[in-house]
C-alpha cells in the first residue's frame, strides 16, 4: 500500500491546501541549506488523505529523489505498533495490566533499584514493590537506555554493549537478560524515563503468544492493515527505495553509510522498541486505525474501548511530564504532556504552547520522524526524514503550528 491518493476534496474536509503549501514551503529551505537530505509528509482528515508533499533526496549522494513510495527507518514509531500488539493480547486474557512481569521475566522476579556507588560497583536496594506490565507501558519501570548519556545506569547498559544497538551475537531474550539484571534507575512506578520498556514488552508478546514477536505482528497487525511495506528489514527487491541515512556536522548533513547498512539486512534482535522501516501509506493506515478507534475498512484490530485507555493519560495524579519525567531524551515536549499506553497524551495546549488539541496523542523516531492524531479534528498528520538524532531541529513543534493553520473550521 504505498501510494498516497487524494480521493477527496480537502476544502470539503476543511482544509485549505493553499495554506498546507507553505509546510512544503518550509521544509523545503531544509533541503535547500542541507540541514536535511529530503522529507515527507501526509495530512489526513476523517481518515481521509487530503495532502501530501515532499522534497529532497531519498539518497542525495546518488541523487535519488523523495517518492511517495520510500521507504524509512521508523525506529521508535515502532514502539505505538508493539503497543497495540500487547494490548491484543490483553484482550484475550494472558495478562491484566496490574500483572508482574516477573510472572514471565525471571530476572525481574527480584528487581534492586540504584542507590549509589559507581558502574563498577552500583549499590542497590530492593524494589519497594513488582515492575508491572503497565511500567512497561509507560516507561514508569526503572529501565533507561545506553545512549541516555545521564545516569551511571545508563552507562552500565554501556558497558554490556547496548549503546544505539547491540553487542555481537545477542538476541531479543539475551538482552532482556542484560538489561533487566541491571539496576532499576528508580522504584517502579515512581518516575518516567524514556527506555527499552517496550523491547521488554516484545519478549513478553513473544511469551504470551508463543509466536516470535515479527511473525505475531505480521499476522495480528501489519497483514490485517495491509502495511505491506513495514517489515523489520527491508529486502532487497525494495532497496531501491530506502532513505539513506543522515546525521548533522555544523549546521550540514552528511551521509551515515555504516549505520545506514542496518536496514538492509535482516536483524537478530527484535527490537519491539524500535525496530520496523516502513513506509508514509503504511503510517497512514496504522494512524487511521487508531483515529477510527481500532478499526480500518471494516476490519477490526483491536477494541474501541482499549484505544481509549490507552490514549488516556496513565502517569499519576494526571501529571505532565514536566512533573514526573527524568531528566533524559525523550520523543516528545514535555509541558502540558503527559502519558498512555504507549503514546504520549497532550494535556493542556496552553502549557505546551501549541496548537495541538487536548487529547491528541502521538510519537516519533530516532531519525526525527513523527506522527499524531488528533480525535477532536479528527486529523492524522505524519513526517518523515532521516536524520539522526530527532532533537536536532524542532521540526515537529513546526509542522504542528503550520499545519493547523491550514484548518477551516
Amino acid at each position: 500500500m504505498s501510494t498516497l491518493d487524494i480521493r477527496v476534496d480537502p476544502s470539503q474536509m476543511g482544509v485549505d491546501v493553499t495554506r498546507l503549501e507553505r509546510v512544503k514551503t518550509h521544509f523545503d529551505r531544509y533541503v535547500q541549506d542541507r540541514r536535511l537530505s529530503g522529507w515527507l509528509a501526509t495530512v489526513a482528515r476523517g481518515g481521509e488523505l487530503v495532502w501530501s508533499a515532499k522534497g529532497g533526496y531519498r539518497d542525495r549522494e546518488k541523487a535519488l529523489a523523495v517518492t511517495d513510495d520510500t521507504i524509512w527507518r521508523i525506529y521508535s514509531m515502532t514502539k505505538p505498533i508493539t503497543s497495540v500488539a500487547a494490548m491484543i493480547l490483553y484482550e484475550e486474557g494472558h495478562f491484566d495490566l496490574n500483572d508482574d512481569a516477573g510472572r514471565w521475566i525471571d530476572e525481574l522476579k527480584s528487581p534492586r533499584v540504584w542507590s549509589g556507588g559507581n558502574v563498577n560497583n552500583p549499590e542497590t536496594v530492593p524494589a519497594n514493590g513488582p515492575v508491572r506490565i503497565h511500567h512497561l507501558l509507560t516507561h514508569m519501570s526503572g529501565l533507561t537506555y545506553g545512549f541516555n548519556y545521564v545516569h551511571p545506569v545508563d552507562a552500565i547498559y554501556r558497558a554490556k554493549g547496548y549503546d544505539f544497538g547491540y553487542p555481537k551475537g545477542a538476541d531479543l531474550e539475551q538482552a532482556v537478560h542484560d538489561w533487566c539484571t541491571s539496576p532499576l534507575l528508580f522504584q517502579p512506578g515512581s518516575r518516567w524515563n524514556y527506555s527499552v520498556a517496550t523491547d521488554v514488552l516484545g519478549r513478553l508478546i513473544e511469551i504470551w503468544s508463543g509466536q516470535s514477536l515479527d511473525v505475531f505482528l505480521r499476522e495480528r497487525v501489519l497483514d490485517p492493515l495491509g502495511m505491506d511495506d513495514t517489515d523489520w528489514w527491508c529486502p532487497t527487491a525494495k532497496q531501491d527505495r530506502l532513505s539513506m541515512l543522515y546525521v548533522p556536522l555544523n549546521g550540514d548533513s552528511f551521509a551515515h553509510e555504516e549505520l545506514a547498512r542496518g536496514a538492509a539486512k535482516q536483524p537478530r534482535v527484535l527490537g519491539g522498541g524500535g525496530g520496523l522501516v516502513s513506509s508514509a501509506a503504511d503510517y497512514h493506515r496504522f494512524s487511521t486505525m487508531l483515529l477510527r478507534r481500532g478499526e480500518l475498512d471494516g476490519v477490526r484490530v483491536i477494541s474501541s474501548r482499549t484505544i481509549d485507555l490507552m490514549t488516556q493519560n496513565h502517569l499519576p495524579d494526571d501529571a505532565d511530564l514536566t512533573a514526573f519525567a527524568t531528566d533524559s531524551f525523550s520523543e516528545t515536549s514535555y509541558a502540558g504532556v503527559g502519558f498512555g499506553l504507549g503514546f504520549s497524551v497532550v494535556l493542556d495546549r496552553r502549557k505546551n504552547k501549541s496548537l495541538v488539541s487536548e487529547g491528541s496523542f502521538a510519537w516519533g523516531g530516532a531519525a526525527s520522524t513523527v506522527f499524531w492524531v488528533d480525535p477532536d479534528e479528527e486529523l492524522t498528520v505524519s513526517f518523515f526524514t532521516q536524520l539522526l538524532p530527532s532533537g536536532t531541529y524542532p521540526i515537529r513543534r513546526e509542522l504542528q503550528q503550520l499545519v493547523y493553520q491550514a484548518l477551516l473550521d
